[in-house]
């Protein structure tokens, strides 16, 4: 399957949430988190970034919302299993250089396997991260596959939640005029 998934991206965004890769189904429907078991947008709503769980198929007022969407590998698989580490060391320069070109606050990683790949750890806690990636403050969240069954609805919409606290006590907390670039 050649088809790939459109990143939705625009400068200066809160957080840019960032897949491993797409999987095959929203690669084919042309629609982020398309799996008919995929959590995202439902624990995004619950963890309080959207007023209303968006559906796939309305995937770009995510930017609405000052977030963004994309994913490390292009590559859409089946399972994230199925992706090499060659891969990720292959799209490394260019998704950190996504990143800073496009400046968002926060990058949170879905998952630890493409943070871990990218970083050059074996392994990495849960939430805010002591290193930046493209100039942007690193968060690493739960994978909302179907597939990932180690964190129920509930727990990830509380890391999912943890998330969208900081940022929003980061802008409380930002001086009045660096608040007036976002």
């Amino acid at each position: 399957m050649g088809e790939t998934l459109e990143d939705i991206l625009a400068e200066h965004l809160e957080v840019i949430f960032c897949g491993i890769n797409p999987g095959m189904m929203a690669a084919a429907q042309g629609h982020h988190f398309a799996g008919r078991g995929n959590r995202f947008w439902r624990t995004l709503h619950l963890a309080g970034f959207t007023p209303t769980e968006v559906r796939p198929e309305n995937d770009r007022t995510i930017l609405d919302y000052q977030c963004g969407l994309t994913a490390v590998v292009e590559r859409p698989t089946a399972r994230a299993d199925q992706l090499s580490l060659k891969e990720f060391t292959a799209a490394a320069t260019e998704f950190e250089r996504k990143i800073a070109r496009h400046a968002p606050r926060y990058v949170a990683f879905l998952g630890k396997a493409a943070y871990c790949a990218l970083s050059g750890q074996r392994d990495v806690p849960w939430g805010l991260q002591p290193k930046a990636f493209g100039h942007a403050s690193v968060w690493v969240l739960p994978n909302p596959s179907g597939r990932n069954r180690g964190f129920s609805q509930d727990q990830l919409v509380t890391a999912y939640r943890e998330l969208h606290e900081h940022t929003r006590r980061a802008v409380v907390s930002r001086p009045f005029s660096e608040a007036l670039l976002y």
